[in-house]
């Protein structure tokens, strides 16, 4: 044997073996192969352990609701229809197939993918072709091989040398097949068997339900010059992590948590990619660029799998609007909301691609003017009295920008989870300021944006001698900038006494003060101790 084949994998060699495409073999009953979609609509759901923030672009959490309408030719008698172009995610057990002359017998999700892999897994103890490039000459020779044992293992042939591992001689090699086996397909398929009494065209509508999707809001909120208004516009994010994509898709988002079940395990199949590494049992200096390189194809069509991840596609259609803090303007449409019984329906007036391993952005929520305050907080936790310590060091104040989601307010409108971003004016630039998570904001409730700490105002907790039932503190506060500020600290426990009146706040205790410009402001409180504490 010329060498051992590992599934370490080189880059080189992940698509080695070639691949051409010939007629399948004569099935025992008809297959019908279903490739063009007349229709389809796409309505995402978002992923229900996900409360905030963005979703997760490579394998999202949530899901999406897929209606396909397909026109398809039936033979007579007993045939197998393939859906190709379902989605990779697709739960076989929610599919529904309406539109058929007779009822479905049988559905499948066919896992195999083609692919390297799944073609020698299909071809073991099959006769294959197999082809060899000489480096010094570039002449190309053809042979033939059975494939004996692999790919898990190991890619080991016969050929007429002998046996040897694939991509282990010393020569650029590569693969060639009489054809496809019916049992792979290049795109993921859902099968399903049918009997007609007769030939018929029909109109089939194909509905399921499909992991790997997911969608979110992503908001700007930009403050304006007078510091008390900001404007907000928000993305409504698509996400799908699958490796299909839906051209022209009606597409919809379902805000809100309808009840789910657990996701069933999606089927899995041999992986398409085949990984190959040799240890040949020569000496280097035999082969002073020992490497597998891939072969020149042979004039044949050839499988192009995979695809590129990551993209970020801006749907640009209808109207006229500058982004916030977008160096270019573009034209957008926007995402209309409806009612879905409790849930909130965001409804794309217009086809858009949702593609493969993708982020689609259209525009979501467009507010003006949205009056707000600017509260400066701090955070308290008790702590014990040390004499023997120095005073401990004063803390940066967080700075965030409250509002309330009322129309007297600027807003009055659900606002979905997401992230946002907040600028704000410097010199003619808008500039970042911070970013924070917003959770699923209803009319009437309070809503906050974060952006950061603060180097301006500080405060600073200074623990007192206790007694046997009470735990004083004090807390100060400074403000080193021109303007008045307020500021704003939750203690969350039983207050003995406090030496100026407090606010209730989401049902604790509150110290909010206005801190005079370059000023500073302070505050006694004691805590009041339980027994045993």
């Amino acid at each position: 044997m010329r060498g051992i084949a590992s599934l370490l994998v080189p880059a080189a060699l992940a698509m080695a073996p070639v691949l051409l495409i010939a007629a399948s073999p004569v099935a025992a009953q008809t297959i019908v192969q279903s490739e063009k979609i007349d229709a389809i609509s796409v309505t995402l759901y978002r992923d229900p352990g996900r409360r905030d923030g963005a979703a997760d672009g490579n394998w999202p959490g949530g899901y999406a609701l897929i209606t396909e309408t397909r026109t398809i030719a039936l033979p007579a008698g007993r045939s197998t229809i393939r859906f190709a172009g379902v989605s990779e995610g697709m739960m076989p057990e929610t599919a529904i197939v309406t539109g058929l002359p007779r009822r479905v017998d049988e559905k499948n999700r066919d896992a195999r993918l083609l692919g390297p892999a799944t073609l020698v897994d299909a071809y073991l103890k099959r006769r294959v072709t197999i082809h060899r490039t000489n480096r010094a000459t570039g002449k190309t020779t053809t042979g033939e091989a059975v494939i004996q044992s692999g790919p898990g293992g190991g890619v080991v042939l016969t050929t007429a040398e002998g046996v040897e591992a694939l991509g282990c001689s010393g020569l650029p090699e590569g693969l060639s097949y009489a054809g496809v086996p019916e049992d792979l397909a290049a795109k993921p398929t859902l099968s399903i068997a049918t009997e007609t009494t007769g030939a018929a065209t029909a109109t089939v509508q194909l509905s399921y339900l499909a992991q790997g999707f997911d969608w979110s809001a992503h908001y700007i909120a930009r403050v304006a010059d007078d510091g008390d208004t900001l404007d907000l516009f928000a993305w409504l994010t698509v996400v799908n992590g699958g490796s299909q994509g839906f051209a022209e898709a009606n597409t919809n988002a379902v805000a809100g948590a309808p009840n789910k079940e657990e996701n069933a395990a999606l089927p899995k199949g041999l992986e398409p990619a085949l990984h190959l590494q040799c240890w040949p049992m020569d000496i280097t200096s035999t082969h002073p660029r020992w490497g597998i390189a891939a072969p020149p194809p042979p004039p044949a069509m050839m499988v192009e799998l995979g695809s590129s991840a990551g993209d970020v596609i801006v749907t640009a259609r209808r109207r006229s609007a500058m982004i916030q803090n977008s160096p270019v303007s573009v034209t957008v449409m926007q995402a209309k909301q409806e009612e879905l019984g409790d849930l909130k329906l965001y409804r794309i007036p217009e086809p858009v691609t949702v593609a493969a391993m993708s982020r689609k952005q259209v525009a979501m929520i467009d507010r003006k003017k949205i009056r707000f305050d600017r509260i400066y907080t701090g955070r308290f936790e008790a702590f014990d009295y040390d004499a023997d310590r120095d005073g401990p060091e004063s803390q940066a104040a967080t700075r965030i920008l409250r509002t309330e989601n009322l129309e007297a307010k600027g807003l009055g409108l659900p606002l979905p989870a997401g992230g946002v971003a907040v600028f704000e004016q410097a010199r003619g630039e808008s500039l970042l300021v911070g970013e924070s998570d917003l959770a699923d904001r209803a009319i009437g409730e309070e809503v906050e944006f974060g952006t950061g700490e603060s180097s301006d105002v500080r405060y600073k907790i200074v623990a007192r001698r206790p007694s046997e039932r009470r735990k004083p503190y004090r807390i100060s506060v400074t403000n080193a900038r021109s303007t008045p500020e307020t500021f704003e600290l939750v203690i969350p426990y039983k207050l003995a006494s406090t030496s100026a009146k407090m606010i209730e706040r989401k049902g604790q205790k509150a110290w909010r003060v206005t801190v005079p410009a370059n000023g500073e402001a302070a505050l006694d409180f004691t805590l009041k101790l339980e027994a045993g504490e």
